[in-house]
């Protein structure tokens, strides 16, 4: 047994081997880990393998699969069906990873050794995507896991001063949104699954949900993330939201009435992003709607997704989104608008955007509920359609037979769950969503020793409808499922047919998530009117509820009730808020900025959409933006050189004329590879006033602005002409040479004095 560490000492150390082949042509190796130390690597190869040969170790691991596998029977005569559970079953086992020594040593979040004797240490949570249905799913199959991964929620919570988002190695990846331990500790909480301490679990929850980054200070003071304060802002304000909603469920169970009441109105914020006219949730802008806006467009308002795939995300208060949308035929017309939508994207290029049926997006997590909504409408059959499509055309017995990255198993339990029939479109509302299913028969053996058995009668693929349940020998009048009916253990039967039945069709039989407490009142919105204007601007305020009164303060006014729309003619800040029942919003804040009337620009080249920051005149009008390229505030050029002229009017004097660009090299923006400067009297015939080169080969891993100044004194002119050009292909050093990347060019505020 030779240990590399015996050999040598160092980072780039190299050994070769020789093996004397006349005993055999058969190798066998032994490899010990650890993420602790070598003395850890030793034990774990001893205690775990030792004198043990391959074909032991190799016995003993098809057994504990085979015992793992066995949590779920499932009885089928399509081959290919078994194969794709079976599969998909295991992929759900190979995340979270064990991380810690024979002896329970681990490295924790702050890089230290430590040690566990009361619980297994676990890495590797994909929350972001795993909340949805891999750990529901634990929470039915591996109860004893789940306690060992909240404990571990908690330690990470001690060792690196908050819960994981997405944590690898004991390391924060600073990757994806939301704070989504929080919905995990919750629904197993509100399942029985507590043994850890709830009071720690509730301390750690919150402090997630009460920092001050992310987005979060915007969404705790104004009840939504406006686009220029964050990237992302509606996906993280509808995520937020709903881990609210679970920490409120909590802090109902604990009997903690002042937090209850607190999360329960954040559980709402969904609300501010929601637009009544295109019934899209859309980025907010200076508190206007963010615009133009194409519901097919990718862009830095949403994650991995465009406004089709997250305008359904309200799973804590799906009544309230029905509310909003004005009647339950309105959410029925809108999902089977969602379905048949064309399925060409718009604006940025996502790789995750996979598995597309319509705008449905079933390679990415955020659709994954989606098809279980018409059941809210009393529309099952609907849900059933889909759900089998989705099942046989997304899901293949095939190496890639898949529609997207695995992410940790949530791929996998989403056909696990809905395969066997149900799904949790609601974390820790402790139900389970009907849908159809595949399987002549299905045997859940639960911790506890009980048996949970799902039967289906008269199944094929044309047979994919619900003629009735029972549920142990009971009618079953309702399209969900508790928890405990589960766990209890018993029999589901089915009876299955070839043509939608009324089968929970009836009013009553429908799930329901509803928040009818501490309702709050929606923040007023600028339905129109210019934030940089010329001239004057004509200001239409809006809210989401038709039934409040608006009031608003000009500068340093008293407030007034608005009843009419406001004209606008010099630089001010707007302060807005609504009231209902003596109850009020958030107030809010807009500057407003008046461009002189006699100045223009016109662009030789297209900026993109999604980086329009505010639109044509963007680059006038006189609001300066900071390093975060996210929150549209640059205006951006892809692999295009900016050629921009600005119209003073009439001739001026001119002393200096400045323009500012972004680099962030990691996100594939560069600085211009040199920025000229024109002047001219008439617009035709330019003079040179300057070139600035700038070397942006050179690799830097921060943001940082650059304000390009020319100086010009000799005459005046009336146009000034600004060409920056782009850096193009990538260079050879940065990760998206060698796939031909090209760079982006983004620009701010031309200021000439």
């Amino acid at each position: 047994m030779v240990f590399l560490d015996d050999i040598n000492e160092g980072k780039k150390v190299k050994v070769a081997f020789d093996f004397d082949a006349s005993e055999g042509d058969t190798l066998e190796i032994k490899i010990g880990i650890s993420a602790v130390d070598e003395e850890g690597a030793r034990k774990n190869l001893n205690q775990e393998i030792g004198d043990k040969t391959f074909e032991q170790v190799k016995t003993e691991a098809q057994n504990t699969w085979e015992q793992q596998l066995e949590k779920i029977v499932i009885e089928s005569d399509n081959d290919n069906y078994k194969t794709n559970f079976y599969s998909a079953l295991y992929h759900t086992m190979i995340a979270p990873n064990l991380y810690q020594d024979v002896d329970g040593r681990y490295r924790g979040m702050d890089l230290k050794v430590h040690q566990t004797k009361n619980f297994d240490y676990y890495t590797v949570f994909s929350l972001w995507d795993t909340f949805r249905a891999a750990h529901p799913l634990y929470t039915i199959i591996e109860q004893d896991r789940t306690n060992d991964f909240i404990n571990t929620f908690l330690a990470k919570y001690d060792e690196g001063g908050i819960m994981p988002i997405w944590d690898l190695s004991a390391n924060y990846t600073d990757c994806m949104i939301g704070y989504h331990a929080v919905p995990v500790i919750a629904d197993a909480y509100l399942k029985g699954i507590r043994n850890y301490d709830s009071g720690k679990a509730f301390e750690a929850m919150k402090h997630s949900a009460t920092q001050d980054k992310l987005g979060l200070e915007s969404y705790k003071k104004l009840g939504y993330i406006p686009v220029e304060k964050e990237s992302e802002s509606v996906s993280k304000t509808l995520e937020y939201a709903y881990d609210d909603w679970t920490t409120a469920q909590m802090a109902k169970a604990l009997g903690k009435t002042d937090e209850y009441k607190t999360f329960t109105e954040r559980a709402q914020y969904y609300k501010n992003i929601y637009d009544p006219e295109t019934q899209f949730m859309r980025g907010r802008f200076r508190n206007t709607w963010f615009a133009p806006f194409d519901p097919y467009e990718v862009n830095f308002n949403y994650t991995e997704a465009n406004s089709w795939q997250y305008s359904f995300y309200v799973p804590q208060d799906i009544s309230g989104f029905i509310n909003l949308l004005d009647g339950k035929d309105k959410l029925e017309a809108h999902l089977d608008k969602l379905f048949t939508a064309q399925v060409e994207t718009s604006g940025r290029n996502q790789a995750d955007i996979t598995g597309l049926i319509g705008q449905y997006a079933h390679g990415n997590e955020p659709s994954h509920h989606m098809a279980y909504l018409y059941n809210f409408v009393n529309k099952p059959h609907k849900t059933q359609e889909r759900i089998h499509q989705i099942l046989t055309e997304m899901y293949h017995n095939e190496p890639d037979g898949i529609s997207g990255n695995e992410d940790c198993g949530q791929m996998s339990a989403w056909y696990v769950l809905s395969s066997m029939g149900f799904y949790p479109v609601t974390p820790a509302s402790n139900e389970y969503i009907i849908g159809t299913l595949l399987f002549d028969k299905a045997t859940i053996n639960l911790e506890n020793g009980n048996q949970f058995t799902i039967v289906a009668h008269n199944i094929s693929d044309t047979n994919k409808y619900i003629e009735n349940v029972a549920l142990n020998g009971k009618s079953l009048d309702r399209t969900y499922l508790k928890h405990d009916e589960i766990m209890n253990g018993g029999t589901l039967e089915f009876q299955m047919t070839d043509n939608p039945a009324i089968w929970g069709s009836r009013e009553g039989q429908e799930p329901k998530t509803e928040i009818t407490e501490h309702l709050i009142v929606p923040v007023p919105f600028i339905a129109q009117g210019d934030v940089a204007f010329k001239g004057l601007t004509e200001v239409v305020l809006e809210n989401v509820d038709t039934d409040v009164s608006i009031y608003y303060a000009l500068n340093d006014s008293e407030y007034t009730k608005y009843e009419h729309p406001i004209t606008i003619s010099d630089p001010l800040s707007l302060t807005v808020f609504a009231e209902k029942d003596g109850a009020k919003s958030a107030t809010i804040t807009t500057n407003f900025y008046k461009i002189d009337p006699n100045l223009s620009i016109t662009l030789e080249t297209e900026y993109a959409n999604q980086y329009n920051a505010g639109g044509n005149d963007a680059l006038i009008d006189g609001i300066i933006d900071a390093e975060d390229f996210r929150t549209g505030t640059w205006q951006g050029y892809w692999n295009e050189d900016l050629i921009a002229t600005v119209d003073l009017g009439r001739e001026k004097p001119i002393e200096t004329i400045s323009v500012n660009f972004l680099q962030n090299q990691g996100s594939w923006i560069f600085y211009p590879t040199e920025v000229v400067c024109f002047v001219s009297k008439n617009g035709k015939d330019f003079k040179l006033i300057d070139i600035y080169k700038i070397d942006t080969t050179i690799p830097s891993e921060k943001a940082e602005i650059k304000k390009v100044s020319f100086n010009q004194k000799t005459a005046s002119y009336r146009y000034v002409k600004i060409v920056a050009k782009k850096l193009g292909k990538l260079p050879e050093w940065h990760l998206g040479f060698e796939h031909d990347g090209r760079s982006w060019l983004f620009v701010d505020e031309i200021i000439i004095n």
